[in-house]
C-alpha cells in the first residue's frame, strides 16, 4: 500500500461512467453494483462531473458543485460509502461556467461586483504588453504571444457586456457561445417610441436574421435603418452566454473557492480528486500558457496543501508527449498520474505481436516510482499524442490508421495533422470488435502497475455509436464512446461471455492479495510475442502469461506452494 497523507490508497479496480450512463441516474447504477454479477468487482467509482450542477461539455463546465438533482442525491453517495466503494470526482481548476454565481454577479454588477477579479480580464492581464485595438481588446506584442498555446484559433476572448453597456474581454480558453434572443413587437414598442406596424416589421427583420445565424450588427434593416441603433442596443442588452471562463488564480477569492470546493468533495465522501485542466490555470505574459514553470508546480503544491487538510489524494490530469517527461515530474513531486500511454501500447503490442514497448513502460514505472491510474478506454478517446517519444513515429501512424480503419474518428489540435491528440472510438471497436483481443487487453491491464480504471462501455464490449455522433452534430465525435444504456440493455450485455469474463478478471484483480502498490512485480525474459508478469505480496503470487500473437493467456495463483490456474484463454 502507498500512504498519501493519512489515507492508504487501495489499488483495486475503479468503475468509470457518467451518473446517467446506465439506467439514467446514479441510483440505477448503485442497484446494478448490488447485483451478484458485480459483487466484489469494483473498489472505487469515478463519476464524471455531470454529477454536479453543470451546463456544457457533458459536465466539464461547472456552474457549482452542488449535486445534479436529475442524476444523484446525498443518499446515493451515502449508499456507495456503505458499500465500501471509494469515490473519485473531478475538480476543474482552470475555469467555471458563465452561469456560475460569480460570473453572473459580474454581469449584474459590473465593476462593483465582488467577483470582478475572480476571472481574467484580458485587458488588465495584458496591460503594458500590447496595443489596444479598435474592437476594444489588447493585441499582445508578438514576442509575448508567439510561444503561447491556445486550444482554438484566434485569441481566447469572450466579449462580455457590463451593466453600463461597456464591452469587456475575458479570457476564455475553451468553449464559448453568445446567444441573441428573438424580440417581440410589444417589447420593441415599450423600449422605443415606435408605432405597432413599424415595430412589427422590425421584429420580422430581426427574428428572420437571427434564425439565419446573423449577429445584430450584421442585420440589414433596409428602409428601417434609422431604428437600427436602438434595436441593436436592445438586442445586446438581452445577450446571453454559455462558456467556460478562466479563473484568476491570483485572486484570494479563487483560493477561497478552491478550498470550499475541496471541503465539499470531502463531505461527499470523495477520496481521489482528479484535477482537470490544471495546466492551463497559471498564466503569465510571454509564457507558453500550458504547464508554465514554475507556476504550474506552485499551483499544484498550494492545492495539495488544501487537499491534505481533508485527506484527499490528488490526481492531476494532463496529456503530454512521453518525451517531455511530464509524468516523471509529477511522480517526482509525489503525485499520482494517469497512464495515458497504456491504451495505445496494448493495441500496438497486439498488432505487432511484441512485448517490447510494454516492458519498456513497465521498467519506467518501476524504476522511477511512477504511481498511476491506468485504463483502456475513457470518456475522451484513445490518446495518441502522448506516445511520441515512446513509440517510433511510423508505429504511431500505423496505430492511427488501424483504429481509424476500424471506424474511429481522428481529433486534431487546430486541424494540425501532425499533432494528433486522440482517436475517438470504443476500445472494443479499436480492437476490431474481437472478443479475444478485448479479454487479453483486460488481462494485460490488470497485471500492469497501477490502479485499473474501467470505462463502462469497455466492460460491456460496446461498439462505436455512429448515430450518437450524428445526433450531436459538429464537434460531436466524442459521443461515439458515450452511449447511455438502459438497465435492460445492460442486463442483456451481461449475458455475453466477453462481459462475464471481464467481470471475473476484475473481481480477481480486486480480491487477490498478490496485487497492490506495495507489491513486487517481476517481468520474465521470454520470446518477443510472450509477456509474462508475476506479482507477489503477503506470501501470495500470481502470474500472467500472455501470447500477443494468438491472444491466448493463462493466469495462475501460488499460495503456500499450491498453484491454481484461475483463467485460461486457449
Amino acid at each position: 500500500m502507498k500512504e498519501q497523507g493519512k489515507v492508504i490508497l487501495k489499488s483495486g479496480p475503479m468503475l468509470n461512467s457518467y451518473p446517467d450512463s446506465m439506467g439514467g441516474n446514479l441510483g440505477a447504477i448503485i442497484k446494478l453494483l448490488q447485483t451478484p454479477e458485480f459483487e466484489k468487482v469494483f473498489q472505487s467509482f469515478y463519476i464524471l462531473p455531470s454529477i454536479f450542477n453543470t451546463d456544457l461539455d457533458r459536465g466539464f463546465s461547472v456552474i457549482d458543485y452542488e449535486l445534479n438533482d436529475l442524476y444523484a442525491t446525498l443518499e446515493d453517495l451515502k449508499e456507495l460509502k456503505e458499500m465500501n466503494i471509494a469515490l473519485k470526482f473531478d475538480f476543474i481548476l482552470n475555469h467555471a461556467s458563465v452561469l456560475s454565481n460569480q460570473f453572473q454577479d459580474i454581469l449584474k454588477n459590473g465593476e462593483c461586483s465582488k467577483y470582478k477579479d475572480f476571472f481574467i480580464n484580458w485587458n488588465i492581464f495584458w496591460d503594458g504588453y500590447g496595443e489596444m485595438t479598435e474592437d476594444g481588446y489588447i493585441q499582445p506584442q508578438e514576442e509575448r504571444i508567439k510561444n503561447m498555446f491556445f486550444r482554438k484559433p484566434g485569441l481566447p476572448i469572450l466579449d462580455v457586456r457590463m451593466p453600463d453597456g461597456k464591452e469587456v474581454p475575458y479570457w476564455n480558453t475553451f468553449y464559448q457561445e453568445v446567444k441573441y434572443n428573438k424580440i417581440s413587437t410589444q417589447e420593441l414598442m415599450k423600449s422605443m417610441d415606435v408605432q405597432y406596424g413599424t415595430a412589427d416589421r422590425l421584429v420580422q427583420i430581426v427574428n428572420e436574421a437571427l434564425s439565419k445565424g446573423k449577429k445584430p450588427v450584421e442585420i440589414d434593416f433596409g428602409r428601417f435603418e434609422q431604428y437600427s441603433k436602438n434595436v441593436i442596443e436592445l438586442m445586446e442588452s438581452k445577450r446571453e452566454y454559455l462558456g467556460q471562463m478562466d479563473l484568476n488564480i491570483k485572486s484570494p477569492l479563487v483560493w477561497e473557492f478552491y478550498e470550499n470546493t475541496l471541503k465539499r468533495l470531502k463531505e461527499y465522501g470523495v477520496e481521489i480528486v482528479r484535477l482537470d485542466a490544471f495546466a492551463y490555470a497559471p498564466k503569465e505574459p510571454g509564457e507558453k500558457n500550458f504547464l508554465n514553470e514554475p507556476g504550474t508546480w506552485d499551483l499544484l503544491d498550494r492545492v495539495k496543501t488544501l487537499a491534505d487538510q481533508y485527506d484527499l489524494t490528488l490526481l492531476p490530469e494532463i496529456h503530454s508527449k512521453y518525451e517531455e517527461k511530464i509524468h516523471e515530474k509529477l511522480a517526482e513531486k509525489g503525485y499520482m498520474t494517469y497512464d495515458f500511454f497504456l491504451p495505445g501500447l496494448i493495441i500496438d503490442a497486439l498488432e505487432h505481436n511484441s512485448n517490447k514497448y510494454l516492458i519498456k513502460w513497465i521498467n519506467d514505472l518501476q524504476e522511477k516510482g511512477i504511481m498511476v491510474v491506468n485504463m483502456l478506454g475513457c470518456h475522451d478517446g484513445i490518446p495518441l499524442l502522448d506516445l511520441n517519444g515512446l513509440l517510433p513515429d511510423e508505429e504511431i501512424d500505423d496505430l492511427i490508421k488501424t483504429v481509424v480503419n476500424r471506424g474511429g474518428y481522428v481529433k486534431d489540435l487546430h486541424g494540425k495533422k501532425n499533432m494528433y491528440y486522440q482517436v475517438n472510438s470504443t476500445y472494443y471497436s479499436a480492437l476490431g470488435e474481437d472478443d479475444r483481443k478485448l479479454l487479453i487487453a483486460r488481462a494485460l491491464q490488470i497485471f500492469m502497475p497501477g490502479k485499473p480504471q474501467v470505462w463502462y462501455l469497455d466492460l460491456l464490449a460496446g461498439k462505436n455509436d455512429y448515430d450518437a455522433v450524428k445526433r450531436a452534430g459538429e464537434g460531436g465525435h466524442k459521443e461515439i464512446n458515450r452511449t447511455n444504456l438502459t438497465l435492460e440493455k445492460v442486463q442483456d450485455e451481461l449475458k455475453r461471455e466477453v462481459v462475464h469474463q471481464q467481470l471475473a478478471l476484475l473481481k480477481f484483480r480486486n480480491v487477490c492479495p498478490a496485487f497492490g502498490f506495495d507489491a513486487k512485480l517481476q517481468v520474465s525474459k521470454t520470446a518477443p510475442h510472450i509477456l509474462k508478469l508475476r506479482w507477489e505480496n503477503r506470501g501470495v503470487s500470481t502470474t500472467l502469461e500472455a501470447n500477443l500473437e494468438n491472444c491466448c493467456f493463462k493466469i495462475s495463483v501460488r499460495d503456500k506452494e499450491v498453484v491454481t490456474k484461475i483463467f485460461i484463454q486457449d
